[in-house]
């Protein structure tokens, strides 16, 4: 692996650092953490993302908690040739990343619209979810949320069973859809679920919700070509649309 040059480490060596609270192994590839900032970090727009560090080596991550939660929560993918995610795996806790102090980012809810039309791959839910505990919590009403998650295998869903509780108990106002692009593989013989990857599936669910271009806009984080694909229904159909490529 290549060692990180000495100028990079002194580039965020004065940085706040933030303890790992808690560490959650999801697949073979993906997991989450928790992450305590030593300082207070200042509030946020969920969707936003921060930028952490480990020996000089640093890198932008959606956070899925919602501004009130004490801990940032991520959701991150392992790339075995990649820089940083490798020394996140390695990462136990009380182990400690540097930590830029304050979130970025415009992928944020729009509340000039009425309905969200939200499609992911994986990681890509992120911002989502964080959009949507954040709604929750400050008793919201007068939106409505489609989700629409994709992955290859149903261990990649990440959060998949929150949002589902979230449209079960708040079915006028939520609507979840997770599909499956490999279903006939061995790891998905028990999904009963939709099939069909996200980027395919957006005009079915568009049309089965009856979602009007005027009120809706669409978002799409993840894959580059999930994006591309949405990117053009949404065009083709009349509808705002913003992106995030949540890729590495």
């Amino acid at each position: 692996m290549q060692q990180p040059s000495p100028t990079s480490i002194d580039r965020t060596a004065k940085l706040p650092r933030a303890r790992v609270a808690k560490r959650e192994q999801c697949a073979d590839d993906l997991f989450k953490l928790w992450l305590e900032p030593e300082t207070r970090f200042p509030t946020f727009k969920p969707g936003q993302y921060c930028t952490i560090g480990v020996k000089g080596i640093e890198r932008a991550y959606s956070i899925v908690s919602a501004p009130h939660e004490d801990w940032l929560e991520l959701f991150v993918e392992l790339v075995p040739e990649g820089e940083l995610t490798p020394l996140l795996w390695k990462l136990a806790v009380d182990d400690t990343v540097s930590i830029r102090p304050r979130a970025k980012g415009v992928f944020v809810m729009s509340p000039k619209f009425q309905s969200h039309f939200m499609v992911s791959t994986v990681t890509g839910v992120v911002p989502f979810v964080g959009i949507l505990r954040d709604y929750f919590h400050k008793g919201e009403t007068g939106h409505k949320f489609y989700v629409i998650e994709g992955a290859s295998y149903p261990g990649e869903f990440g959060y998949d069973d929150e949002l589902a509780k979230m449209a079960a108990e708040h079915p006028d106002t939520v609507k979840f859809v997770a599909t499956l692009s490999r279903p006939t593989e061995e790891k998905s013989k028990d999904w009963i679920g939709e099939t069909g990857r996200a980027n395919v599936v957006v005009g079915k669910y568009l049309d089965q919700f009856n979602v009007d271009p005027a009120t809706t806009l669409i978002y799409a984080c993840g894959h580059p070509g999930m994006i591309e694909d949405v990117r053009v229904e949404a065009a083709d159909k009349g509808f705002a649309f913003i992106e995030e490529k949540f890729w590495v």
